[in-house]
């Protein structure tokens, strides 16, 4: 394929500071990898002399690839195609021992941190027994990192959240640097520490590197932005590529501002679209326009092919899924396309479980015979059934049901934490084992004062505490509504609670709550399939038939490659498919309420516009007019994204599909 003219541009302009704003399937991989072959073949650059970075290995891999291709594997070899963290390594294991450091170095995780963090709390508070949470600290080190901020600076803009965070992070380099070890996160703000108190190491790596290209600008944090600015600050040969309006992870660190205020010599726009249709463009360009901190741009595509956007709206989340799914097997019947040529996309992870739902239970034709079931794969992922939080509740509702079940008691005797110990564990089986009775009956024993010599005073009284629950509980699900049950259970056990203090995101922490409140939803849904059909809902019912409680299908449908593929919008960014129905256009849900408070609105926006621009010829966007929420119906508003596609570029659809 030749290279457009504002392609051909970008590649031959090798020197000073260039930004390429690269808008969606506009070719940017194609640019960055023609860019490095002109530099070597055409001008005569030395490989070694080369430096892309980028955020994935697997981005890095393919690049590597693809220039390998264009200019041989020997000269390829020499170019360092590498993310930022592998960079700041390979650094890192040579000049480290000049701050304090041995070559040999451990590298911590983020288990190793949380250990040595708490540690260290405990110490410098003096503190016995359990620590309060330090979710707020995790965070504003994490950020420290991020920001690439040393504990001596404090501003309006980075400021921390209290003088013990600030102290810590002093205290955390030191002790570090007694342990040997460094933590991912501190890679990169090591290597500018590095850089910056000894210039002649800065100096060396800069006249290696004297053409540096970033790829994926408008994700990088200040510490990346900094790491970028010293390497290219000798030479000024500092190439950013990248799409202000894709610019979707603000929630890790990413700033926006970093490519909308970069100072190029040269800036370089690619607005030729080789994936979707020009309609599902004018869709797309029609909606980020209303974002006000942007990069002006036009996608625009030689294609002459233009299906219409597809909006329906369904009575219920239920009724939606199934004509999605409907929607799925036409596609495959009537357009020839495989399962995995189509896409569903969700804000929201707990959205998956309604989807995986109706695709384990369809039914569909396969040369002349019916088959149950569509294959699927949740992208970059677990399954909603495969969740931590949905395995502790569905734990709890087994053990509820079943207190023999060993393996769910074991999995949340303690979570929440409530004394229990591993020690107290530990006996508590011995005897379990020996006297050959099921754990529960271990654990009722005690909790009637038959076995005092298992555990501490304050464990056995944990333990007592844990069992009055669960006997309470069966009573109450045995005589109350199931998913009524469920919530006053959750809320008793204060399990939210028990998520913020053990996740240190905040976008995290209200996707598992998202996730906990979708499983009072199924067992409202399971209710309420019951009434219809006169038959008693009960909690072992549930459990036992209900595709929640199933494992993930492992048999033959499942095997190959040909699986539809489900994924939240974030998920879905780099990737593309002809057929794309984007689902939940609610608001609140896109735009999400909590995001719209931390990231604000624009990034919601940019969020619709990266899912928009993943379909190449199809495009379905669905909501649904009441959505389960706490177990109870709800009427719900649309996005107001879905008022900024013009009229004439969409038709609206009956969500059952015409004979």
């Amino acid at each position: 394929m030749s290279l457009n003219p504002e392609q051909e541009k970008a590649v031959h302009c090798s020197d000073g500071r260039v930004l390429i704003l690269a808008g969606a399937g506009s070719g940017k991989t194609r640019v960055i990898v023609h860019r490095i072959a002109h530099m070597v073949r055409h001008l005569g650059k030395s490989p070694e002399s080369i430096i892309g970075m980028t955020f994935t290995n697997k981005a890095a891999a393919e690049m590597r690839h693809r220039v390998q291709e264009m200019i041989g594997t020997t000269a390829a070899q020499k170019v360092t195609l590498c993310t930022f963290h592998s960079f700041c390594m390979q650094v890192l294991r040579r000049e480290i021992h000049k701050m304090g450091y041995t070559r040999d170095f451990s590298l911590y995780d983020e288990r190793d941190m949380r250990r040595l963090i708490g540690s260290m709390a405990r110490e410098m508070l003096n503190h016995e027994g359990e620590l309060p949470s330090l979710e707020p600290t995790f965070a504003a080190l994490a950020q420290a990192s991020q920001q690439g901020l040393k504990a001596a600076e404090d501003d309006e803009e980075r400021p921390w959240h209290d003088n013990f965070s600030k102290d810590l992070y002093e205290r955390l380099q030191s002790t570090l640097r007694a342990y040997n070890a460094v933590n991912f996160d501190s890679l990169i703000t090591l290597t500018i520490q590095l850089f910056e108190e000894h210039p002649d190491t800065l100096a060396r790596y800069q006249e290696r590197y004297r053409y540096i290209m970033i790829d994926e600008y408008q994700d990088t944090n200040p510490a990346q932005m900094r790491l970028a600015e010293l390497l290219a600050n000798r030479h000024n040969n500092l190439c950013v590529v990248g799409d202000d309006d894709q610019s979707i992870y603000g929630w890790r660190g990413a700033e926006i501002k970093n490519i909308l205020n970069f100072k190029a010599d040269t800036s370089i726009t690619l607005e030729q679209n080789y994936r979707s249709t020009p309609t599902i463009l004018a869709a797309a360009n029609a909606v980020i326009r209303n974002n006000q901190n942007r990069h002006q741009k036009n996608l625009w595509t030689a294609s002459q092919i233009s299906e219409p956007i597809e909006v329906f709206h369904a009575l219920t989340d239920t009724e939606e899924a199934q004509a999605v799914v409907e929607r799925i097997i036409h596609f495959r019947q009537d357009k020839n396309l495989r399962w995995n040529d189509m896409a569903i996309l969700y804000r929201s992870n707990a959205l998956s479980r309604q989807f995986e739902t109706t695709l384990m239970q369809a039914s569909w034709q396969k040369e002349g015979q019916w088959v149950r079931g569509i294959p699927y794969e949740i992208y970059g992922g677990l399954s909603f059934s495969e969740r931590s939080e949905i395995k502790d509740l569905l734990a709890y509702l087994r053990l509820i049901a079943n207190p023999k079940d060993n393996e769910a008691l074991l999995r949340i005797v303690n979570v929440p934490r409530r004394g229990i110990s591993d020690t107290f564990l530990d006996e508590a089986t011995k005897h379990n084992r020996t006297a050959g009775v099921p754990l529960w009956e271990v654990f009722e024993q005690i909790a009637s004062n038959g076995l005092s010599s298992i555990g501490t005073a304050r464990a056995q009284k944990a333990a007592r505490s844990f069992v009055s629950l669960i006997q309470k509980y069966r009573r109450q699900f045995l005589n109350e509504p199931l998913a009524e049950t469920l919530t006053s259970f959750v809320e008793e056990i204060h399990y939210k609670s028990a998520i913020e203090d053990e996740v240190k995101s905040e976008q995290m922490r209200q996707f598992k709550w998202e996730n906990v409140q979708e499983c009072i939803n199924a067992l409202a849904q399971y209710e309420q399939e019951q009434s219809k059909q006169n038959e008693t809902a009960s909690l072992s019912h549930f459990i036992s038939n209900t595709t929640l409680a199933n494992q993930p299908i492992h048999g033959p449908q499942r095997q190959g490659s040909d699986k539809l593929q489900l994924m939240t919008l974030h998920s879905a960014k780099g990737l593309e498919f002809p057929a794309c129905f984007i689902v939940g256009l609610e608001d609140h849900i896109l735009p999400h309420e909590k995001s719209m408070q931390q990231t604000g609105l624009e990034e919601e926006r940019r969020l619709f516009y990266v899912g928009i621009t993943r379909a190449q010829r199809y495009l379905s966007l669905s909501m649904a007019r009441s959505r389960m929420r706490s177990g109870k119906y709800a009427p719900t508003n649309p996005s107001r994204f879905l008022f900024e596609i013009p009229k004439t570029l969409f038709k609206v659809t009956s969500a059952k599909l015409s004979p």
